[in-house]
């Protein structure tokens, strides 16, 4: 099952940029062998001021079809690293092609792709910027492949 960041902005070189492609790449190499990955990253900017609305129409564009997809949403539920994994080896068990994975703009996710969505999860009650968000999910992703490999990297 291959694996999509599907995110709102785009991230330019730094920090953030260098740790996501870090733990993506990572991902990818450990999760190879359990049917995950390879793990990309799609990125849209909003141009025409259509706010939540066009960005939901954009990530859309960017979402597999067939593909189960995720919001990453303050009101979404808390899992843990090793439900994450159950979930996405769920989906792969079940034939599931691709897992979009979705980070809005600014304001969230428009209701409509909401209302779609597979799972809608958090990393908690507090706000984070878009780019820490993304390395935040790319290093659960590197975890949750660890996790189904059996690697020592996820300590309960």
């Amino acid at each position: 099952m291959k694996l999509h960041i599907c995110a709102m902005g785009r991230l330019r070189k730094g920090p953030e940029k260098a740790l996501l492609d870090d733990y993506l790449d990572r991902a990818g190499k450990t999760g190879r062998a359990l049917g995950l990955g390879p793990c990309a990253v799609a990125e849209g900017e909003a141009k025409r001021g259509g706010g939540m609305a066009e960005e939901a129409e954009l990530l859309s564009r960017m979402i597999p079809d067939g593909a189960a997809l995720v919001c990453l949403d303050e009101r979404g539920k808390l899992l843990t690293s090793p439900q994450l994994a159950d979930q996405l080896a769920r989906w792969r068990d079940d034939g599931i092609r691709d897992a979009a994975f979705v980070i809005g703009g600014a304001d969230g996710i428009d209701p409509s792709l909401r209302a779609r969505a597979d799972l809608s999860i958090s990393f908690g009650k507090m706000v984070w910027p878009h780019m820490l968000a993304r390395v935040m999910l790319a290093e659960q992703l590197y975890r949750a492949t660890t996790i189904l490999a059996g690697s020592p990297y996820h300590r309960v």
